[in-house]
């Protein structure tokens, strides 16, 4: 397949830059891909679009703040400002981590990272590609340190506000607990306490499981074939009290309905890898693709997502491409909000 059939066109004036208030004011579409039928929804509507003895399942995954700015000391004693993010640990220890830089194509093997008045540094190690490079930090607390100190929530870069002006709640889900990820799993930043709550009463099962979005979320696919593309692997854990309710209501045939393309990859995954979801931690690079066939996600809650992007191509995986195509025109003529701010499509097989 290639890139070109997974890209649209869409008016800048839509990508949303700022979230709506309160988070379940968001629209919602409902697309039906097997009646192929399509209908236009408030997101706290969601409870009455669901079924009582559905599942529910959610990423409490909570965003680092692993943007930061250093002062880039080369071997050759020149030194310029430069943007470094935190995008994975190397090590349990945390003192090796792959960094994304901006700008990143002069940086050397040897070159050192400064941050804030020179209290704490690292030295870059090999370059990976992609920008990507290796930072030796100090100590094991350097982390901890750096991000606490000089870290920022790290928005999309086609939101053109500032963390300290959105608030740093507002990219995180209200059901966010474990540290780790890089980027929000977007589709969860339209629950409020009160639509959890009003699931809950109609029946409906809510599982938590963790996937920690990690640095290909920001990496675009560059082949032309999309299946000479990639995909990095992140972070999983299952709890044992989630994998035991996961692998009750797959074999009861309950609809399990993801919150996301990270808890969809992470569920089928387990399933592809084990023909069950079992308890432990891991990682995934599964790529889905159109052709790929669902095991376990029966509905999926998901944003609208970046043309040529892997997320546009798991829906399109999902719906089938037909359908999405069709979505994202109406999406566009109904002027809905695009991306981690946006509105919403609920998706039905």
């Amino acid at each position: 397949m290639n890139i070109s059939e997974f890209d649209y066109n869409l008016p800048p004036d839509l990508i949303a830059h700022e979230p709506v208030h309160p988070r379940d004011a968001s629209r919602m579409m409902v697309v039906d891909s097997k009646r192929e039928v399509i209908s236009h929804r408030k997101f706290s509507n969601l409870p009455e679009v669901l079924h009582p003895n559905d599942v529910l399942v959610i990423n409490d995954t909570r965003v680092i703040r692993a943007r930061t700015i250093a002062r880039l000391e080369r071997t050759s004693g020149t030194s310029r400002s430069i943007e470094v993010f935190f995008a994975e640990s190397m090590d349990e220890s945390g003192i090796s981590w792959q960094v994304l830089c901006k700008p990143a194509r002069r940086i050397r093997a040897g070159d050192r990272a400064i941050f804030g008045n020179g209290e704490i540094s690292g030295v870059f190690k090999e370059g990976l590609g992609a920008d990507l490079h290796i930072l030796e930090l100090e100590s094991s607390d350097s982390i901890r340190q750096i991000l606490a100190q000089f870290g920022q929530i790290p928005l999309p870069p086609y939101i053109n506000r500032s963390e300290t002006e959105t608030g740093e709640d507002d990219y995180q889900t209200v059901y966010a607990v474990h540290s780790g990820a890089v980027a929000a799993p977007t589709a969860g930043l339209h629950f409020t306490p009160e639509v959890l709550s009003a699931i809950r009463t109609r029946g409906v099962e809510v599982v938590n499981i963790t996937l920690h979005v990690g640095i290909g979320t920001f990496l675009p696919v560059r082949t032309e074939a999309v299946e000479d593309h990639v995909l990095r692997p992140e972070r999983f854990e299952i709890t044992e009290a989630a994998a035991k309710s996961l692998k009750s209501a797959h074999r009861g045939g309950r609809k399990i309905i993801a919150v996301g393309t990270t808890t969809t990859r992470t569920l089928e995954f387990l399933v592809r890898e084990y023909g069950e979801i079992r308890a432990g931690t891991g990682k995934t690079d599964l790529y889905i693709l159109p052709g790929f066939q669902f095991q376990i996600v029966g509905a999926l809650l998901t944003n609208f997502h970046l043309p040529r992007s892997t997320l546009f191509m798991l829906v399109s995986a999902f719906a089938g491409r037909d359908a999405i195509r069709e979505a994202y025109r109406q999406a566009i003529q109904e002027r809905y909000r695009f991306y981690s701010y946006g509105d919403c499509m609920f998706i039905q097989r």
